[in-house]
């Protein structure tokens, strides 16, 4: 069984950081970051119609968009040698892994017409976190780093990820291209029903 309450439990926490610290990006990188790793180190509370991979395409799946749209939390489920294009985000993003393992390559972009420059060469295993942003540094490539297995990574944006415009790019001749991602799923886990574990305390509590 899944254990629902440790990611509820996540976003309470992330909403009551992003309400104080969500214009300092730096300290949402940190904290923030601390939150994703302590979630990530366990692997039994991801919903499975949030870990479905597709034969074809890596998905990315909603779990969660804040209501004022200032974060959004989203499973990337890779399927064996799946990998997303060069692209960027335009927010700053936090990346927890959960299974399996990806690489990532970091681009700057190059003089138009001519190939990008591959910054660095990372792996992220279970347990591992890494961070985007136009700051830090935001145009990469992600993959699974297995040719025959499911990998799935646990991303956290300071925006409602999937309705921002951002970009793709070709890393041989540089050229932009603009798209917005949107999700996967058209429906998001029920983090709110709490009703079993209300029924089990009434039923728990002696009657006088």
């Amino acid at each position: 069984m899944h254990n629902i309450n440790r990611l509820r439990q996540f976003i309470v926490e992330f909403t009551q950081l992003v309400a104080h610290h969500g214009d300092a990006e730096a300290t949402m990188l940190e904290q923030g970051g601390e939150l994703l790793k302590t979630l990530v180190a366990q692997d039994d509370w991801l919903p499975e119609i949030c870990a479905q991979p597709h034969p074809q395409y890596y998905q990315q799946y909603l779990i969660h968009c804040d209501p004022l749209e200032r974060f959004s939390m989203v499973s990337f489920v890779w399927g064996p040698g799946q990998k997303t294009p060069v692209h960027n985000h335009q927010t700053w993003g936090l990346i927890g892994m959960l299974r399996g393992a990806e690489t990532c390559r970091r681009y700057s972009l190059g003089t138009p017409g001519e190939a990008m420059i591959v910054t660095s060469t990372d792996s992220l295993c279970p347990g591992q976190i890494d961070c985007v942003s136009p700051n830090v540094g935001d145009i990469h490539e992600v993959a699974n780093a297995f040719t025959d297995r499911v990998s799935i990574s646990v991303h956290i944006y300071g925006a409602n990820i999937g309705a921002v415009s951002r970009e793709v790019f070709d890393p041989l001749t540089s050229t932009i291209k603009s798209f917005v991602s949107g999700y996967s799923n058209s429906q998001t886990p029920n983090l709110w029903d709490r009703s079993t574990i209300v029924r089990q305390q009434i039923a728990s509590t002696p009657t006088t």
